[in-house]
């Protein structure tokens, strides 16, 4: 029986979500972060809701960490169906504003940590022809303003995912990528920008969403199902991406005043 998934990032937000919309199946699941408080409830919450497995610490920066994870399935669980590489951070600010180490920071995490994940686990997806879900985010498709370099990383993951789809095509491994836009959680714990300014405005974009993490895992648990490769489980999201396909320009100048705005709020508040 196939049902051994593996998530990093699982100590909040939507990876816990997503252990535990599969926890309720009773799968048994890896669950890492670097959040150990978190990972431990995370555990415990998949156990309550009828799922089992174990937690290991990683950091997705570290490809030794990601091989001793990928181990630890093969000893523990005896392989693994479905790898999440869901671990990110959030980031912003004008990019002139952007220290070079602000993007080292946001492509070693939200793009490289995708890479390494993928590279150390897809010898295993590949003996039973498992699943790869790789979380992006509606601002790879979207590229808003004051986040370029999280715009990048994101966009990264999505070329990176569209690679492996036609490269593993035939091969028994499944792709999908994720792109949800802004939805409530906590993701601005790991928040860097160079402006107070700009963490409240991402932050009203956070509580603005109606959909919670349990919403978008269940959503993601359906198109999976389905055999969906682009997953965008914002409605809001789904038009955008129509409208940037039928009128790019279109969607480009409405950013452009977006980011007018946002540059007219920060002088105000004098940031």
């Amino acid at each position: 029986m196939h049902n051994r998934m593996m998530i990093t990032g699982a100590g909040s937000g939507l990876g816990r979500a997503l252990a535990l919309r599969w926890a309720r199946e009773g799968w048994r699941l890896a669950l890492s972060d670097i959040a150990e408080e978190g990972l431990a409830e995370t555990l415990r919450l998949v156990r309550e809701a009828g799922g089992d497995g174990f937690s290991q610490r990683c950091d997705v920066r570290d490809y030794s960490q990601l091989t001793a994870l990928a181990q630890a399935c093969e000893e523990r669980l005896g392989g693994i169906d479905i790898v999440v590489n869901n671990a990110g951070v959030a980031s912003g600010g004008f990019f002139e504003e952007l220290s070079l180490e602000d993007w080292d920071w946001q492509i070693a995490i939200n793009l490289m940590g995708v890479v390494k994940g993928c590279k150390a686990f897809l010898p295993l997806l590949q003996q039973g022809g498992g699943r790869l879900i790789n979380i992006a985010s509606m601002a790879a498709l979207m590229q808003g303003p004051g986040m370029s370099n999280y715009n990048v990383a994101k966009a990264g993951v999505v070329a990176l995912s569209e690679s492996l789809l036609v490269e593993l095509a035939g091969s028994g491994v499944t792709v999908h990528v994720v792109c949800p836009s802004f939805f409530q959680t906590n993701l601005l714990d790991s928040f860097r920008g160079p402006t107070p300014a700009m963490k409240a405005q991402v932050g009203k974009l956070l509580e603005s969403s109606p959909i919670s993490a349990d919403d978008i895992a269940g959503y993601i648990y359906t198109q999976v199902g389905a055999g969906e490769f682009m997953i965008l489980p914002h409605e809001q999201g789904r038009q955008a991406w129509q409208l940037k396909q039928q009128h790019p320009q279109a969607l480009y100048d409405e950013m452009a005043g977006m980011a007018a705005k946002m540059r007219a709020k920060a002088r105000q508040t004098g940031h």
